[in-house]
């Protein structure tokens, strides 16, 4: 649906240069989110961390000469699903290289607080599993 969408706004001349739905690729490995206002990090560097080494990373990022980057909570992670899409369920023009696997949020489960939420983008579900599992890491700022 996305790349018949794209072909008609190329056919009617619409500059689609850095746009894509509600995202805007900024060009600097950054993606503004037009809806929430978030910046995320464009593609993840494909590297599994357990819960407390995916907050550290995210707090030591430098992109786009930024430097107040963090791990997303769950309903914000949620917010970059596109079930319109499959395996992975993300936009992969604006999310390029997106793994179809699990990837952390800041969120502690409340009932078991060695536990923390996940967005499966393999399928988009959502669900907690032990921190010290390694899971991919996108952050936002």
């Amino acid at each position: 649906m996305t790349k018949i969408i794209l072909a008609v706004l190329i056919i009617l001349g619409v500059n689609i240069n850095g746009w894509c739905g509600n995202f805007k690729d900024n060009g600097d490995a950054t993606v503004t989110d037009n809806a929430t206002g978030l910046t995320w990090q464009q593609e993840d560097d494909n590297v599994q961390r357990a819960w407390e080494e995916a907050i550290t990373y995210c707090e030591g990022l430098n992109i786009a000469n930024h430097q107040d980057w963090r791990l997303p909570n769950i309903k914000e992670l949620r917010t970059i699903v596109d079930l319109t899409t499959s395996s992975p369920v993300i936009d992969p023009i604006v999310f390029p290289g997106t793994n179809s696997s699990r990837y952390w949020s800041a969120t502690t489960y409340a009932e078991v607080s060695v536990s923390a939420w996940y967005v499966n983008f393999y399928e988009g579900n959502v669900s907690t599993y032990s921190k010290s599992l390694t899971f991919y890491v996108r952050c936002v700022r």
